[in-house]
């Protein structure tokens, strides 16, 4: 049985394209002190995921640029030319 858990396994991450991307399974680990390094580190790597997207969200967006003088007068002169008369 274990033979093709581990079978399945190495098959599963040759075929995910990279080892990186591919998910640990805390669950399959049978010894006790692994299983929970393995969880501890997951965790570890998802709070930095999470203050990465945090971090993202808190730099500010780009402030509306308001239409200046010469942009209003371009714009007021455009609504009297015909478009598909």
């Amino acid at each position: 049985m274990k033979f093709f858990l581990v079978v399945y396994v190495s098959l599963a991450l040759a075929l995910s394209g990279s080892a990186a991307a591919a998910v640990e399974q805390c669950r399959f680990i049978e010894a006790r002190a692994e299983r929970e390094a393995c969880y501890q580190r997951q965790e570890t790597e998802r709070m930095a995921r999470q203050k990465a997207d945090e971090a993202r969200r808190v730099v500010p967006q780009k402030p509306y640029e308001p239409m200046s003088e010469e942009d209003a007068q371009l714009a007021k002169s455009m609504r009297g030319i015909c478009r598909g008369c």
